[in-house]
């Protein structure tokens, strides 16, 4: 095991149970040696074959694991592992998916059990493995449930055409923390958020009774399968008619337990190998501070600064519910800043108003990687570093982790022997600066090379699909576990190291449109809103606009700093600019955008830096000359940007 790996279980056993080997017994199940485990208050065991399989593929009952057994005698014999913990009347709620994590994490590390396993289910234990599958439905097979509770209003809550359970209702409101209002409008029930399983076409298979009073069909199994199927994965229903129907049409004999246990072993084995997440994360400094702030403070901020693809649903939202879970009793505030389009050029002139004025970051998570594709190196880092440097010159506290996205030409350039520069230089100012720094782009890479998955099926997009989402979200979650620790250190200020650069924009901000001094051919547009129809994007609409769209309109900037710029909406009419610092020579640049037939799209320019620190005024004209495919020689500045020493 590697020392990751093993710094992971260790933390994380020592954080929540107790040694499991240290009171460890052996008997016979069903003629196989089975070894009782107990993690905190809770059993556990797992039961092992005569000869097991390369691989060592399992099975994992997730509840009533004595319950119509033939299945897994039969897989037992062909060489499967069966596995158990007890976390009864949790009914797949976040408290019972700690104990699963766990034990998941036990078995595939310490025993070397397969990093995927089948779930075998049965009535109430679908709330179970439907629960824990849906957090990691890259850990899954298969999954086999007997009639399988799949929405909580049917049973226990009786809300539907279901008998339901009173007392076991009243029992999971309390486990899960709900008032009846909330219970009923529970939306993470096995039949919800089906898209991350589907994604990886984990096989279902549901043996169901037709007339089952307590897990209706039409309620439970049959939902499930008409979302899963229109998601696009795979799932079969199989009604049992023969034999006797007991406890309401709940109960009754498995008619085909060879077939079923064949359905396990053919999407089990072989083994797929499976890189490891922990290939592509660093520690480097660790995150103390931050986990110092959600155990003991029991109070955190975590801000997200990125692009589109932080802005979209999607890892962001499953790091919140993961830092929510785990940490129950903590209070976050959570700062979304992903602003589509946006890459770290923009980002360290928007860092003090979209997160630091919001208030005290303890965690924050950066992102820019795809977004700066074509922006020159030099410029990167001094916007990354100043992008580091300012905010922890803003909190010497704050734990940054940097992450590094996916887009074609970084796959392509891994199959030349090339890392992109973006790519680079996230690391170069990562290691710099002694941050954890997590490289989505070569994880989705080796894992396509692993045939894991295809970028056309799978990935699709720069904009990740589910299967991404799951990718990016798991291999985050990889980091932040290898952080865990069983006691915090008292929170240390960072002492920064010196600049990678000194004309690092470490004190970039916003500058008011409304401090330049306008000559004909300027107005501010106090909502702006484009008359052609084409798309936007959030913040750069409705929003007060500088613009001019005549030839010959001038104004001036005075301000003081080491770097200015301009923020502008460049659409099929955009035009170019001349413009000058100090009575400098003027320099052209063209505001069209590739992208120009589709979209006002938000764009940063620098146009003047390594100044010196003192007074300037930067002087911009409408140039009589236009790109050819431009409509016209419009310039509409959002902002004006600035960096103080």
């Amino acid at each position: 095991m590697s020392k990751l790996k093993h710094a992971v279980f260790l933390l994380l056993l020592t954080t929540l149970f107790i040694n499991a080997d240290a009171q460890s017994k052996t008997n016979l199940w069903k003629g196989f040696e089975r070894i009782q485990l107990k993690f905190a208050d809770r059993d556990a065991y797992y039961v092992k074959p005569a000869h097991p399989l390369p691989g060592n593929p399992w099975v994992w009952r997730t509840s009533f694991p004595d319950w119509h057994t033939d299945i897994d005698s039969i897989l037992l014999a062909k060489g499967f592992y069966i596995a158990f913990i007890n976390v009864d009347n949790r009914y797949g709620a976040p408290s019972a998916m700690k104990f699963y994590d766990v034990f998941y994490t036990y078995l595939t590390t310490q025993l070397a059990f397969a990093p995927k396993v089948a779930l075998e289910a049965v009535s109430r234990g679908g709330l179970y493995a439907y629960a824990w599958a849906k957090r990691n439905p890259d850990k899954v097979t298969c999954i086999y449930a007997e009639t399988p509770v799949c929405d909580i209003k049917s049973w226990p809550g009786g809300k539907l055409k279901g008998a339901g359970d009173e007392d076991a209702w009243n029992e999971l409101k309390q486990v899960f923390h709900f008032t009846e209002e909330q219970a009923i409008a529970y939306n993470d029930n096995p039949i919800d958020n089906l898209e991350g399983l589907a994604s990886f076409r984990v096989p279902i298979l549901h043996t169901i009774g037709l007339d089952d009073k307590l897990a209706p069909p039409a309620e439970n199994s049959d939902v499930l399968a008409k979302r899963y199927i229109a998601l696009g994965g795979p799932i079969s229903i199989h009604p049992v008619t023969q034999g006797p129907m007991e406890l309401q049409g709940h109960h009754f004999t498995v008619d085909r337990p060879a077939y079923y246990a064949e359905f396990i072993y053919n999407n089990s084995y072989p083994v797929q190998k499976i890189l490891p997440y922990t290939n592509y994360i660093k520690t480097a400094g660790g995150l103390n501070n931050f986990y110092y702030a959600a155990t003991v403070n029991k109070k955190a901020t975590v801000s997200f600064l990125g692009g589109s693809i932080t802005f979209n649903p999607g890892w962001r939202d499953k790091v919140c519910k993961y830092l929510r879970e785990t940490y129950p009793e903590t209070d976050f505030h959570f700062i979304a800043a992903g602003i589509p389009s946006l890459g770290s050029l923009p980002h360290a002139f928007r860092l003090q108003r979209d997160i630091l004025d919001s208030g005290k970051t303890d965690l924050l998570f950066v992102e820019a990687a795809v977004n700066d594709r074509g922006t020159d190196s030099t410029t990167q880092v001094r916007a990354l570093e100043g992008i580091i440097r300012h905010a922890k010159t803003n909190n010497p506290m704050m734990d940054v982790i940097m992450m590094a996205f996916v887009d074609p030409q970084k796959i392509d350039n891994y199959a030349k022997g090339k890392v992109s520069p973006e790519l680079l230089n996230h690391q170069l100012v990562a290691t710099h600066y002694n941050l954890p720094y997590v490289n989505l782009a070569l994880g989705v890479n080796d894992k396509i090379k692993n045939k894991e998955l295809t970028w056309a099926d799978d990935f699709k997009d720069i904009h990740p699909w589910y299967h991404g989402q799951e990718l990016y979200f798991e291999t985050i979650k990889a980091l932040l576990q290898a952080g865990v620790a069983a006691n915090y250190k008292q929170p240390v200020k960072a002492v920064l190291p010196k600049s990678i650069d000194n004309a690092s924009y470490n004190n970039g901000s916003y500058y008011n449109i409304t401090n330049a001094r306008l000559d004909k051919g300027w107005a501010i547009d106090t909502k702006w809103n484009p008359r052609d129809g084409l798309s936007t994007r959030p913040g750069f609409v409705d929003v007060p606009m500088l613009q001019a769209t005549e030839p010959g309109g001038e104004l001036a900037l005075p301000f003081k700093g080491t770097a200015v710029g301009i923020a502008v909406v460049a659409g099929p009419d955009a035009g170019i600019i001349s413009y000058s610092i100090d009575g400098g020579a003027y320099k052209d640049l063209d505001l069209l955008t590739e992208y120009y037939s589709w979209i006002h799209l938000g764009v940063y320019h620098i146009l003047g830096d390594k100044l010196n620190n003192g007074n300037h005024t930067l002087k911009i004209k409408i140039s009589d000359k236009k790109n050819n495919l431009s409509k016209g020689h419009a310039c509409r500045i959002v902002n004006f940007f600035v960096n103080n020493k």
